[in-house]
């Protein structure tokens, strides 16, 4: 089953709560927090405080993507802020097991995530410790950006390692992703797909996030 996690980095802030009941109300399986640091990405977004109060006017699938340095320092706090997922990069750290074990320990699902230019191999050692890997298609930092054709073969090695280990780990894409490229990532092996202004921008919400799901097979 194709999940769709739109990031509201798209939408308008001005109507946080509003945007994400929306997407809700339009079939969004869960909603695609973005947590930037202006160290390891250069872009600062929103942190704890916006997430804590998200979280009193919603009960989706809070899906946090942390593009901060050292997350091990944070995981917890962003835990009792209200997500469900953490994902934190694997370049940012060198406390990979212990970081995704302090998720599963708080009964929360612990994803790494990779850039572009991280080999698909750099997960394996940790595959049997995740819930979920996110392969970004864009440089992590900033939305609108175009994906990156390359990293769709990244997505297809990690498949069919998690296959040939016969684990369940989700994997989730991030960036550039709209229902023109959909149907590649899906292939490869990808199961749910963020995409921000492809689903915030679009005319039809759910139209958008549904033509996503149609190569689902």
């Amino acid at each position: 089953m194709i999940k769709i996690s739109p990031s509201v980095l798209a939408c308008d802030f001005t109507r946080l709560g509003e945007e994400v009941e929306d997407i809700r109300k339009n079939g969004a399986d869960m909603v695609h927090i973005d947590v930037m640091d202006g160290i390891f990405v250069p872009n600062i977004s929103f942190g704890l405080p916006v997430i804590s109060a998200l979280r009193k006017k919603s009960d989706m699938i809070f899906d946090v993507h942390l593009m901060i340095d050292r997350p091990e320092r944070y995981v917890e706090r962003f835990i009792d802020a209200g997500a469900d997922i953490v994902t934190f990069h694997i370049e940012a750290t060198d406390c990979v097991s212990e970081t995704l074990a302090k998720i599963r320990a708080r009964g929360r699902l612990a994803a790494l995530s990779i850039k572009p230019a991280t080999p698909a191999e750099a997960v394996f050692p940790y595959l049997d410790e995740c819930d979920m890997i996110l392969v970004m298609t864009v440089e992590p930092g900033f939305g609108g950006q175009s994906l990156i054709p390359e990293t769709i073969d990244k997505v297809r090695v990690i498949s069919e390692e998690i296959k040939r280990r016969h684990l369940a780990v989700d994997i989730q894409v991030d960036g550039g992703i709209g229902p023109k490229n959909a149907h590649l990532l899906t292939k490869a092996g990808a199961n749910i797909l963020v995409a921000g202004s492809s689903v915030f921008g679009a005319p039809d919400r759910r139209e958008a996030m549904d033509a996503m799901r149609v190569c689902d097979a």
